[in-house]
């Protein structure tokens, strides 16, 4: 055989074998012994994902305390089972296995992460995260316009207010009620949460859970990428919010909206201020222009929420993906029940078993629902996608992965391209006031966003590394939302606030 031909033999054997597996030593029996552990550990690894993630959806669709209660004795009783696999592992040392994907789930499995406290402290941080939850599921508060009726919910009441409302006293009122109800309380939940996820980190061999958080993203330098990377994108932002601070002063005056300074919070149609498109009537460019907005013609074609999701299914087909699975419209929630209490907030499921995704959202048809349902279904295709792989691998590579992919494949179906193709929009084409327009929209959305994410994550690895005294931390939440949003709460927060 010449040694072309042979070349050609070893580059086909080695496409021909499986991911991971190194020519050389690949099938000495160690290998294919820890081989034979990880697959039955992943077949029982995906049952016990299985059972979280139905027990979490039970309770996510159903907010009672029973269901709570449920939730939290699967997790207590797996947790037990992951720290059992987590010391067989490093028994066995499989951690320095010559094979490479060995390795890495050896690497993964033991990452335990809150799963490493006892039995006690497990209970205690899952009885404080989910009442934190339940809390923020369930609250409302009274009306402006009618105190008697104390029954208005984030979704869609409150959200409807400071979208539409343009009264700084009625937007002021709303944002404090909700907050005074949904963090204050929870207070002493969230330093319970603190206290165990510091205890968690440590047991896991980190300084903090901030540490912990970090280190998912395997690469060492990856903070000061991050800030570099925030920099860079600041001087826009502070473009944007300079003229959004004007056409505020514009509508409101000086004695709300002064000429310098931080925004209040509450005039930026959103309760966290990290979104500002619902005040597009405000702030447009040219506003003889017409947006893109969907929404008239999704109500004159008579839109219901099913087509919005069939219209998703439809476009990831095109691009070669699956068709969604039939139970994914039997037991997803996809609009807000009459019956029972929900977390409205939209959220994609993976139940590793049997192609068993959902989707879990309080929907409205609008532009903004368009918009959401393409995003969460593209987490739903990547669960698909990924369904053949051994359960540990069937998470995001990085904790910012799913989402990214989400918005990539959100931003493109929002084209005005695309919304013509599927008969949304008329034309195709934006002359160059109206392109200026939307991509003032998109800006008021994405980029706007940037700094919201950028203080929370901040915050929270501040707080994680007791680098803000307990006293402290509602201001210096605030202090850091000034610094690099340049917003502010519409009243001072109560230093025992949250």
């Amino acid at each position: 055989m010449g040694a072309c031909n042979i070349t050609v033999l070893l580059l086909v054997i080695m496409l021909w074998l499986p991911h991971g597996l190194s020519m050389g030593n690949s099938c000495s029996a160690s290998v294919l012994e820890a081989r034979r552990f990880f697959e039955l550990e992943n077949e029982q690894l995906r049952r016990r994902f299985h059972e979280e993630f139905l027990s979490g959806y039970n309770y996510n669709t159903n907010v009672t305390e029973a269901n709570r209660q449920a939730m939290i004795e699967v997790y207590a009783r797996n947790a037990e089972l992951n720290k059992r696999l987590a010391q067989q592992i490093k028994a066995s040392d499989y951690i320095q296995s010559e094979d490479a994907d060995i390795r890495r789930q050896a690497e993964h499995l033991s990452k335990l992460g809150a799963s490493a406290l006892n039995a006690d402290d497990y209970l205690a941080l899952q009885n404080a995260i989910s009442s934190m939850q339940t809390n923020y599921a369930t609250v409302t508060v009274c009306s402006y316009t009618n105190r008697s009726d104390c029954s208005l919910a984030l979704e869609p009441h409150i959200q409807e207010r400071l979208s539409h409302s343009r009264d700084p006293a009625e937007l002021a009122w709303y944002w404090r009620e909700w907050h005074d109800k949904s963090g204050t309380p929870m207070r002493q939940n969230f330093a319970e949460y603190v206290r165990l996820t510091r205890k968690a980190s440590q047991l896991n061999g980190h300084r903090s859970y901030a540490d912990y958080w970090v280190q998912f993203y395997e690469d060492p330098d990856f903070e000061r990428q991050l800030d570099a990377t925030f920099k860079q994108l600041l001087p826009f932002y502070r473009q944007l919010h300079g003229y959004v601070r004007f056409r505020l002063r514009q509508h409101y005056g000086p004695d709300v909206m002064p000429a310098e300074g931080n925004i209040p919070i509450s005039l930026l149609g959103n309760m966290w201020g990290q979104s500002w498109n619902e005040l597009l009537d405000l702030f447009t460019p040219y506003p003889e222009k017409p947006f893109v907005d969907v929404k008239d013609e999704m109500e004159k074609q008579g839109y219901t929420v099913q087509k919005l999701f069939e219209l998703g299914d439809q476009f990831f087909q095109s691009l070669g993906m699956r068709a969604l699975p039939p139970s994914f419209w039997n037991l997803s929630v996809l609009t807000r029940p009459d019956d029972r209490q929900v977390v409205c907030h939209a959220s994609a499921w993976d139940f590793y078993q049997d192609s068993d995704v959902r989707i879990k959202m309080c929907t409205e048809v609008d532009s903004h629902y368009f918009y959401v349902v393409h995003h969460e279904l593209g987490h739903i295709q990547y669960y698909l996608q990924y369904e053949q792989q051994p359960a540990v691998y069937r998470g995001a590579p990085n904790p910012g992965f799913h989402e990214a992919v989400g918005d990539v494949i959100a931003l493109s179906v929002m084209s005005a391209k695309h919304l013509k193709a599927i008969g949304l929009i008329e034309n195709g084409r934006l002359d160059e006031k109206s392109r200026i327009n939307q991509l003032f929209k998109q800006a008021l959305s994405k980029i706007v966003f940037l700094p919201f994410g950028y203080a929370v994550d901040k915050y929270r690895y501040a707080v994680f590394r007791n680098e803000l005294d307990e006293s402290q931390w509602n201001c210096g939440f605030w202090q850091m939302r000034s610094e690099f949003g340049g917003v502010e709460p519409p009243v001072f927060p109560h230093r025992k606030g949250l």
